[in-house]
């Protein structure tokens, strides 16, 4: 299978304009991309978090070349991203005791990096579901998205466009290197702003468990109610919830500081650093920073692309990652880093 990438931005980014309707609206990229959404094919579209593998959510053939060209085992349930706010209760049932907090959630966050884990309504298929009784939605902010979502006119199911278990793709040429070849189409707008997946939350009443760490911090949603952290271990009920996720080929550790870590002899280290760092000769192979300036949202912006980076070179006998304070944004960089380290023993 050929893949093709064809660019298409909106908002602040160069937008390459490509008319194919009497308004003009459209693109070139919109109506290739919505044409083969509605023809059952996957199509990896930006979001606003990382780029997705998108397909017709309410078709469970569809679903299932999701599944096929990621090679993710059918047990990891999917996001359904919406067209709009009104397909919210046709694929999902609120809870009325949850009613009133949901309705403050989606004010505040939506368009965004929020997911919602719903009891399911019968018209999502149980392949996106991986047989579970609820369903994660969530709309997004992206307008490339938003415009490709909104002229197709139903939900997509989009996870991460890469292969499973892998570094989530934040720019279109990352999405290349992992599916060319898989898939036909790649709509191409520039790296995306959060560079982490969505946070996932379920609510029930007052009460709201985080279910993935992501852009929207527990220290924001505790405006909306009680917070419970109910990231890793026990039955999977969300997507992203495995314990081994995001990880690059080269085994990757985490460590407290750079000054007190040491290569073994004639090993040949990577680092991803977030302190202050003063590289000595020949100590390590190479080194990024997540942010010269320690912002949390930049490091979360940069952390994919820099461990993409580091993974790549075919020199590095390990990737060692300095850990982020573990507050507001940098739980989420945390979460990322301990999945991406969590089978290895180096």
């Amino acid at each position: 299978m050929r893949t093709e990438i064809l660019a298409a931005t909106l908002g602040r980014r160069s937008w390459h304009r490509h008319p194919a309707g009497p308004d003009g609206l459209e693109t070139r990229a919109t109506t290739a991309a919505v044409e083969l959404l509605r023809e059952g094919e996957v199509v990896a579209l930006p979001t606003e978090t990382v780029y997705g593998l998108a397909a017709d959510a309410l078709n469970p053939l569809a679903v299932a070349k999701i599944f096929e060209a990621k090679e993710r085992p059918r047990f990891d349930p999917l996001i359904v991203h919406l067209p709009d706010e009104q397909w919210l209760e046709r694929v999902a049932t609120v809870d009325e005791r949850s009613r009133a907090q949901i309705k403050k959630l989606i004010a505040q966050f939506w368009p965004g990096p929020l997911t919602l884990v719903l009891v399911r309504q019968p018209i999502v298929p149980e392949i996106v579901t991986a047989g579970l009784e609820t369903v994660a939605v969530r709309m997004s902010s992206d307008p490339v998205f938003a415009e490709i979502i909104s002229a197709f006119g139903k939900p997509v199911a989009a996870p991460s466009a890469n292969q499973f278990g892998r570094i989530s793709s934040t720019t279109a040429q990352d999405v290349f290197d992992e599916l060319s070849g898989r898939i036909p189409l790649i709509i191409d707008a520039g790296p995306t702003a959060h560079g982490i997946e969505s946070t996932i939350i379920a609510v029930l009443g007052n009460r709201i468990d985080i279910l993935r760490r992501g852009p929207i911090t527990a220290e924001q949603l505790s405006e909306f109610g009680t917070i419970h952290i109910a990231v890793g271990g026990g039955k999977i009920s969300a997507p992203g919830q495995l314990p081994t996720h995001y990880a690059p080929k080269t085994p990757l550790r985490l460590i407290d500081n750079a000054k007190t870590f040491t290569p073994k002899e004639k090993q040949r280290v990577g680092l991803l650093a977030w302190n202050t760092f003063a590289p000595e000769e020949g100590r390590f192979a190479a080194v990024r920073t997540l942010s010269d300036h320690q912002n949390l949202r930049e490091g979360a912006t940069n952390l994919f692309r820099y461990l993409r980076e580091l993974d790549s070179r075919e020199d590095l006998d390990l990737i060692v990652a300095e850990r982020v304070p573990a507050q507001g944004l940098g739980a989420a960089i945390l979460d990322r880093l301990e999945r991406a380290s969590h089978d290895s023993d180096n």
